[in-house]
């Protein structure tokens, strides 16, 4: 049985976005993914650390956003995290096209695009103390 555990935390600036991408997918290079689950896995995180930068900061600079990445066996567990402003109704924030924030000309797609790369996704939200974004994916 194979474990292995990467833990980052970097500032909410829009910049370290990329930085998370690349960090989680060199780390799960190890499983020898294919190009395709690799961008699969890159894409889901960019939108849960831009979720997490844009709604949960409110693109202040100076919250934290930490993912955590756990290799099990052949399975990913991607855990991306904030403290910020939390989710009031998780359930219509995982409906497709909604924004809170239609004056940034956000597609609001960021859920469905997480779910639709990944085996599952769950989303735990306190408003007003953070939301934590679990995400799952197996390799073959």
């Amino acid at each position: 049985m194979f474990h292995n555990r990467m833990k980052v935390e970097f500032l909410a600036k829009s910049e370290n976005e990329s930085f998370a991408r690349v960090s989680v997918a060199s780390f799960i290079a190890q499983l020898d993914p294919t190009l395709e689950e690799i961008n699969d896995v890159k894409t889901a995180v960019s939108e849960a650390v831009t979720n997490s930068i844009i709604h949960g900061y409110d693109n202040d600079e100076n919250g934290i956003v930490s993912i955590e990445t756990i290799i099990k066996n052949k399975e990913v567990i991607i855990t991306v995290e904030d403290n910020g402003q939390g989710i009031e109704d998780i359930e219509e924030a995982r409906e497709p096209l909604y924004t809170s924030k239609p004056e940034l000309e956000r597609s609001g797609m960021g859920f469905t695009v997480m779910e639709t790369f990944m085996n599952s996704i769950e989303v735990f939200s306190e408003f007003g103390k953070g939301t934590k974004v679990v995400m799952k994916k197996s390799f073959q």
